[in-house]
């Protein structure tokens, strides 16, 4: 039986004060709000006609041409009320991107001045209804699509398996929930070898960079990253010149901590970058099908709300971690042992060990290696590499439930 879970309620105050504020901020143009409004909507680029094919009940795009601060609100107002499921997590994360698609206007709405700001309040209020009792009802649905009580509590830990929710007080701490300590689904490879990197988290892999630089942006088959940026000015920064960058991409409904790649000792870290809740301005090109983020920029997310770690090897040089928040996280949570950590006061890290987590939404890792250190991904013969399409799958574009599912599959590789 599917449950229909109880929603937010539209007519909290602080959700009805954010909707008040971005009206006056439109009929007063606070910091170019109706002037970079304005000329997002006017700039808006369609959207690709196989996409709608792909999409004729519009669950997951939204038309922006001719909208107004009106339909702007009731956007939000359906996104607040809005229940993500397993297969659907990324709905509206959709819909709300179609107005900066490559769309140098509605990219500049939604980083810059009173946008910016209203992007971080609507994380914020929906982020309250998610740490809140009343979003205890959507973790059944999610327990029911994954599998059942039984399956779930057998791979994660839950406090109460007999109770509905498991015994989880609210939806974020089901998304952030822990691996069962009896069950060890995720033994770690190599835990004595120095030279074998780990996954940190439930990924989708992708090789991003194999030469990166300090400052300029270089282009690797479209590719941009710029080191300075991701590490927040970092000294240490020095020492990836010319290294790579791996990204690491968890989908919604995968495990949300992330792990020690390697051991050694984190010399420092910041676990909160301020930057952008929003703005990819191709999200459908991250999702890209069966091969996300395969091919995509990365440049993206040195702007985004981000933390870093970086590790100092003993052989190996050093590692640096990047976790980022995408869209409506506005959360990059670090152990307490692992935060604010300076080259003066180095905190030992073993392969495997915990660094923190994220809340509901999509998130990466970006993991940075010296030049040389890193140069492929070694797996040993008869290891998983990956899944095969059969005929049918390969004949026809993914529609958005076969995609969803495929994006779950290849989220095990890791494991």
């Amino acid at each position: 039986m599917t449950i229909q879970p109880r929603t937010a309620d539209p007519q909290n105050p602080e959700f009805q004060e954010f909707l008040a504020t971005i009206n006056q901020w439109y009929t007063e143009d606070t910091k170019g709000f109706k002037t970079y409004f304005d000329a997002a909507v006017e700039n808006v680029k369609p959207i690709p006609e196989e996409i709608i094919e792909d999409d004729p009940d519009g669950t997951y795009t939204y038309d922006w041409r001719n909208k107004t601060i009106d339909d702007l609100c009731q956007l939000f107002t359906d996104w607040y009320v809005w229940e993500p499921l397993v297969p659907t997590g990324l709905d509206y994360i959709q819909k709300f991107s179609w107005l900066y698609y490559k769309n140098e206007y509605g990219l500049a709405f939604v980083t810059k001045g009173a946008g910016y700001q209203m992007t971080a309040d609507f994380v914020e209020v929906r982020g309250k209804y998610f740490d809140s009792t009343d979003s205890q009802e959507l973790i059944q649905t999610w327990v029911n699509d994954l599998g059942g009580a039984t399956a779930v509590c057998s791979e994660f830990y839950c406090p109460n398996p007999t109770e509905p929710d498991l015994g989880f007080e609210n939806f974020n701490q089901f998304f952030a929930r822990n691996l069962n300590p009896n069950a060890n689904p995720r033994p770690i490879t190599s835990p004595d070898d120095d030279s074998v990197v780990v996954d940190p988290a439930d990924s989708v892999i992708n090789m991003i960079v194999n030469d990166l630089t300090l400052e300029t942006k270089i282009s690797v088959k479209t590719v941009y990253l710029n080191v300075l940026e991701l590490l927040n000015n970092s000294n240490f920064a020095q020492h990836f010149d010319g290294g790579t960058a791996v990204s690491c991409i968890l989908m919604p409904d995968t495990y949300h901590h992330y792990h020690a790649p390697v051991s050694g000792t984190v010399v420092e870290s910041n676990e909160d970058v301020a930057g952008e809740y929003f703005g990819i301005d191709n999200f459908p090109g991250l999702l890209n099908d069966d091969n996300v983020g395969y091919g995509y920029s990365y440049s993206v997310f040195e702007h985004f709300r981000r933390g870093y770690l970086v590790i100092e090897t003993p052989n190996y040089g050093h590692v640096a971690m990047i976790p980022v928040g995408l869209n409506t996280i506005a959360s990059v949570i670090f152990e307490d042992r692992f935060k604010n950590v300076t080259s003066e006061n180095p905190v030992a890290i073993t392969k495997g060990e915990k660094i923190g987590y994220f809340q509901y939404g999509g998130s990466l890792n970006i993991l940075l290696f010296e030049k040389d250190r890193f140069p492929s991904l070694n797996i040993l013969q008869g290891q998983q590499i990956g899944f095969l399409l059969g005929e049918a799958e390969a004949d026809v574009k993914l529609t958005k439930t076969r995609k969803s599912r495929f994006l779950n599959r290849i989220a095990y590789l890791a494991r």
